[in-house]
């Protein structure tokens, strides 16, 4: 099964803007260059597409992805259950932490998207980059052969 990837964000400060980029720079163990999150676990976050205008049709409403936070928006791929596996965007592969839950926030962009997105990883993934690289918007995204063999990566604090 694969998808491809329809936007990408750039947060440059905690609670800052979202900004809209066709593609970004990736590097191994940090995130996204220029997004504030960098290391730990969650470098990057991914939404499907699917899964957001579910939310907004549950909630008779409209409202920008960008507003859900996460860097990357997919189409065609789905990330409920996937803890450990391995994601490759472009040249870039991904190894998912697990499901980003969604915070109060939402309901500031949207009074009940936080508990329309709660269930079954409605709020997407959080992910480790895995390689140095660039994505872009319109790449495929597919899920990684399992037989590889990974490195083990430290746990980030």
């Amino acid at each position: 099964m694969s998808g491809r990837v329809e936007h990408i964000w750039i947060k440059r400060a905690k609670r800052g803007v979202m900004d809209s980029v066709q593609c970004a720079v990736l590097r191994t163990n940090r995130g996204i260059v220029g997004n504030a999150n960098q290391g730990g676990r969650r470098q990057v976050t991914i939404l499907e597409q699917e899964r957001w205008q579910e939310h907004l049709q549950a909630l008779d409403a409209t409202l920008d992805p960008s507003r859900r936070r996460a860097n990357i928006l997919v189409r065609g791929l789905a990330l409920r259950d996937t803890r450990n596996q391995v994601l490759q965007i472009g040249g870039v592969r991904f190894r998912i932490g697990g499901e980003t839950k969604p915070c109060e926030r939402m309901d500031e962009a949207l009074p009940g998207l936080q508990a329309v997105m709660r269930p079954a990883w409605g709020g997407g993934a959080f992910a480790i980059v895995l390689d140095d690289g660039e994505i872009n918007v319109g790449d495929a995204v597919m899920w990684a052969d399992q037989t590889e063999e990974f490195p083990l990566l430290q746990r980030m604090s």
